[in-house]
């Protein structure tokens, strides 16, 4: 369906000169679709949602940005991600159940922390990603912390997109699940390849964990003020962190008004860490613990159950769904349509583990949309409008900011894209990019949202801006060259000697992690069995 609505605050006739009109023949606004409309768009604030004729003529000496040929979308929100900089896949790291290939990741060569953080955000914009929450691992000395995380802050500095930068560390479980579990786990390793671990990998945290809490808290007070950078806490999971570090975790951030977010069940035997290690579901046991609220988000939630949704539901904390990595590491699909169904604040994101490996936030909106449907002819399953609403609203309100971001509309923050290809053809010939996505015949009844939510791709965003301030255009970087931070990043990965031996031994050990989880009492499960019988 279309509007014709307008949205407004209180303006003069005056015409600002820093105006800025992004124009598109549809535009995305949060109460429906506005033909032929435009964003008006100064300083950092939308100030004006309406028709472009009128807005034309109201701010005759305003910047125009796009065309009858773009779509004008509220900013992207990648509600949990992993600034990887070169995809595992071209370091050698292959898919794998998720605790094998975990360890298996102590292979991959070294990156600098500031050239991965912007090689992620180009990728992030290209993709119509505006805002996201990156997770950060640190560890090792607290210099190198320190190091590491302000290297990764400047570079979401310079890329100028918006951020939530979660910094966390392992204080527990390096090799296996459980309290304690990796000395049991080290005893069932013959001798050489216990030395081999003790040697490359130390099941070991040098950062103490009081360190770790001032680290971040100074973090966040050093970006309180910052318009476009948050920083929170980011405990990989509650068996990494255990109980003591993640309520003094929690209570940091209340004191500190920032968020947490964490991983919880991901996978099977995450699911299983509740019943056997604390008696209880792993939310149930969070509950208990007291650090659940609507500043607490957690990464996938695969194996959630009805009651931990109810959990969800009545504390207020959040899920970032994430459909690619959850299939690239067996992980299982997650009960999307009944978290929505119950009122739990569900985001997207890509983790920095998409499915073809190219971070394209609309295949992964098309891929959380299509897993979520039930063979059931009478079950519910999400909308596109649900999944549209999911990587925008839902991610504002997952990082705290939903009376800024995820809309266009008055009095938002401009974090706006344009999206290219929607244009008209007569001829039925595409006219460059003007019409690939509407190509070779668009139906008038046909729905704007569900054209768009099928058929974009990342390589049609054109132009984004986020505050404001324009960082892509014509699909590149505006803020840094990406071209030269490729060749940097190239070149000190070729110089960088590789981890043969930890190749070697992350192969050598990956049978007797597997074991150690089959000893466990896993249930018998046929291939999607665990989503068939919600239904």
């Amino acid at each position: 369906m279309t509007t014709d609505s307008v949205q407004s605050t209180a303006q003069s006739t005056a015409q600002p000169a820093t105006v800025q009109l992004v124009r598109g023949r549809w535009v995305f606004t949060d109460i429906g679709i506005l033909c032929d409309g435009a964003v008006a768009v100064q300083g950092e604030n939308i100030i004006e949602v309406g028709s472009w004729e009128r807005l034309r003529d109201r701010y005759p000496q305003a910047i125009v940005l796009g065309s009858p040929h773009h779509a004008v979308l509220p900013g992207l929100i990648n509600a949990h991600h992993h600034s990887n900089g070169v995809p595992n896949t071209l370091l050698g790291i292959e898919d794998d159940f998720l605790e094998l290939w975990l360890y298996a990741r102590s292979s991959a060569r070294w990156q600098d922390p500031s050239l991965k953080t912007l090689l992620s955000t180009a990728a992030l914009l290209q993709s119509g990603v505006t805002s996201v929450v990156d997770m950060a691992t640190i560890g090792s000395s607290l210099t190198a912390s320190q190091s590491d995380l302000q290297a990764q802050l400047q570079a979401y500095e310079q890329a100028g997109i918006r951020v939530a930068l979660a910094p966390g560390a392992k204080y527990d479980s390096f090799l296996v699940h459980g309290p304690q579990a990796d000395a049991a786990f080290l005893k069932t390793l013959p001798k050489a390849l216990q030395q081999q671990v003790r040697a490359l990998t130390p099941p070991e945290q040098t950062l103490n964990s009081q360190d770790y809490l001032t680290l971040v808290s100074n973090a966040v007070k050093q970006y309180k003020a910052h318009p476009r950078i948050d920083v929170w806490f980011g405990p990989p999971g509650p068996q990494w962190v255990g109980d003591e570090l993640l309520i003094k975790i929690a209570e940091a951030a209340e004191q500190l008004d920032t968020g947490v977010q964490t991983h919880v069940m991901e996978s099977l035997p995450e699911k299983l860490i509740g019943p056997r290690f604390y008696g209880r579901s792993v939310i149930a046991h969070l509950h208990n613990l007291g650090v659940l609220s609507p500043r607490f988000s957690m990464a996938h939630g695969v194996w959630v159950t009805a009651q931990d949704i109810e959990i969800l539901a009545e504390t207020g904390a959040s899920i970032s769904h994430n459909p690619s990595s959850n299939l690239r590491l067996r992980a299982g699909v997650a009960p999307l349509a009944e978290l929505l169904a119950q009122g739990v604040t569900v985001g997207l994101g890509m983790d920095g583990t998409t499915l073809n490996d190219d971070e394209d936030m609309f295949t992964e909106m098309r891929l959380a949309a299509r897993l979520a449907r039930s063979p059931q002819m009478n079950s519910a399953a999400p909308t596109l409008t649900d999944i549209f609403h999911m990587s925008t609203a839902g991610g504002a309100k997952l990082m705290r900011q939903a009376h800024s971001i995820g809309k266009l509309a008055a009095g938002y923050k401009a974090d706006v894209l344009l999206v290219k290809g929607v244009g008209e053809s007569e001829t039925g010939q595409v006219s460059g990019t003007a019409n690939r996505i509407t190509w070779p015949y668009l139906a008038p009844e046909a729905d704007p949202l569900t054209v768009v939510m099928m058929r974009a791709k990342a390589m049609d965003v054109d132009t984004v801006l986020v505050n404001g301030q324009i960082v892509l255009k014509d699909g590149q970087p505006t803020q840094f060259d990406v071209q030269q931070v490729y060749k940097q990043i190239a070149t000190q990965l070729k110089a960088t000697a590789d981890k043969a031996a930890y190749r070697a031994l992350a192969k050598a050990i990956r049978p007797f992690i597997a074991q150690w989880y089959a000893d466990w009492q896993i249930p018998e499960l046929t291939p999607f069995a665990a989503f068939n019988s919600r239904y």
